[in-house]
């Protein structure tokens, strides 16, 4: 055989066996390959091949080159497990009543007993502690007497209005910031919009699955939710909504269509087009949640709703709770034709956001490091979910599926259809891990097989242990059902 064809073999099976090892979690998303002189040394293979093995590698899309640097660990989100499959519902109105367990997983969040796997948070340790620390000690006294002795516009701080309005160039229209309301998270801007656009007994078009606090939120005004069948690489079924509405009376929708909580999937531009253009012939209101909206992997932010709409119809909520800090509660929304009616609401509600908030935001926006921040943490939460989405296929049942998010913080994961997620969630609670059960995620009985996994946290040691001792629950017949 010539030597060529057998150097050829080399770098090949030395590219399995580091792509092996990556995919078991020996090298982890993010972290730097050896190098080609210390490779040589550790299998005695020539410099040429070893080099031939990094470019194979490089062309499968396992590692990236980095300039005088060397070769690190590319995610793999694509390429793990296979995804989950659409569910098939048959759309109709219900009355929502909240599972208790969601409150079980607020009180687990706050526990520091507890593995977080369960609650969307982000790690302090990767949020921006120390600069906002610093924007608040630069802040005059001065300032800081004007913060703290008098009330906020009720809209807003103008200052932090103008910095969001400038971080939305393309996502809105240009007189955003007339239209903005600034709120106490992004969820009182999804209550405040939901409460503007109807009544009592009203019919809102939610996915499937859903956030459970929209079915909460839902629930205490009093309307029914109408959820439609949902792609988890694409989204909602334009073609089923269409059809649903002309068989039922909605009022609104409210969605996520950009890294959807729990299933991490963005909405194509031409859908997301098609889907405003079909709400607005209908003149009906979509309410849209883009909490995640800045947490993207790719090389660009996603188009909004709001940036295709034309009649006012689209609400567009937004909040730095997953991406700077959740303490302050600052968000915001741009309600469109609905904007006094929110208003009034706002003012009913607490008249302003804490006034001390909005001026550290606004302040640590207006120096640059928002961005400079958002980088780092977007590349820190795509290697942690690729290196969650590895031990899972490592440790899990070999039928088991998962989502591949272009961004955000969550993996939704789908069992073997006779697991049941709640006794799940029990025995995994009895172990000090707190997950999120998939059947709190609907009104249906569709997602009894499914849980989220929020991936907010680095990698360690602890978490590779908390999803094999998972693992030995799902595989346990006492979890079956």
């Amino acid at each position: 055989m010539p030597a060529s064809s057998v150097s050829g073999f080399r770098y090949a099976r030395l590219a399995d066996d580091l792509e092996g090892k990556i995919r078991d979690g020996v090298y982890r998303a993010g972290e730097k390959m050896p190098s080609l002189r210390k490779l040589q040394d550790q299998t005695g293979l020539s410099m040429t091949t070893v080099y031939q093995a990094y470019i194979e590698l490089e062309k499968r899309g396992v590692v990236e080159p980095r300039q005088k640097s060397g070769y690190y660990v590319q995610p793999l989100l694509g390429r793990i497990l296979p995804p989950p499959e659409a569910q098939k519902l048959k759309p109709q109105p219900k009355k929502v009543t909240v599972n208790t367990l969601a409150y079980a997983i607020i009180d687990d969040m706050t526990n520091p007993d507890f593995l977080q796997l369960g609650g969307s948070t982000v790690m302090a340790e990767l949020l921006p502690f120390k600069q906002l620390a610093r924007t608040l000690r630069a802040l005059s006294m001065e300032a800081m007497k004007r913060s703290l002795m008098r009330y906020e516009d009720p809209y807003g701080n103008a200052e932090l209005k103008r910095q969001i309005a400038k971080r939305m160039v393309g996502q809105a229209r240009q007189s955003m910031m007339d239209e903005m309301v600034i709120t106490g998270g992004c969820i009182e801007a999804v209550n405040l919009c939901l409460r503007a656009i109807g009544d009592a007994g009203d019919t809102v078009v939610v996915e499937s699955p859903t956030y459970p606090w929209f079915l909460q939120i839902i629930e205490d005004q009093n309307k029914f939710a109408l959820e439609m069948p949902t792609d988890p690489q694409t989204g909602i079924d334009l073609d089923q909504l269409k059809k649903t509405l002309k068989k039922n009376d909605v009022s609104a929708c409210l969605l996520v269509p950009n890294f959807h909580n729990p299933l991490g999937f963005v909405m194509p531009d031409k859908n997301k087009k098609a889907l405003v253009a079909m709400m607005a012939e209908k003149k009906i209101p979509i309410i849209e949640d883009n909490i995640h909206g800045e947490l993207y992997f790719g090389r660009q932010r996603p188009s909004t709703l709001k940036s295709y709409d034309r009649k006012g119809l689209v609400l567009h909520c937004g909040s730095f709770s997953k991406t700077l800090s959740p303490g302050l509660r600052v968000g915001w929304t741009l309600p469109g034709r609905y904007a006094d009616r929110l208003r009034r609401l706002k003012m009913d509600g607490n008249i302003s956001s804490p006034t001390l908030n909005q001026e550290v935001v606004a302040q640590f926006l207006k120096d640059g490091s928002f961005d400079r921040h958002l980088r780092r943490l977007r590349t820190a939460l795509k290697n942690q979910i690729t290196n969650m989405a590895l031990a899972i296929a490592r440790y899990f049942p070999e039928d088991t599926r998962i989502t591949a998010p272009a961004g955000g913080l969550t993996l939704w994961v789908e069992l073997n259809r006779r697991v049941d997620c709640l006794k799940v969630f029990h025995a995994a609670r009895e172990r000090k891990i707190s997950i999120f059960p998939g059947a709190i995620c609907s009104t249906t009985d569709r997602y009894n097989n499914f849980i989220r996994i929020s991936c907010g946290y680095p990698w360690s040691e602890k978490i590779d242990v908390g999803i094999r001792t998972l693992a030995e629950i799902i595989a346990d017949p006492a979890s079956r059902v």
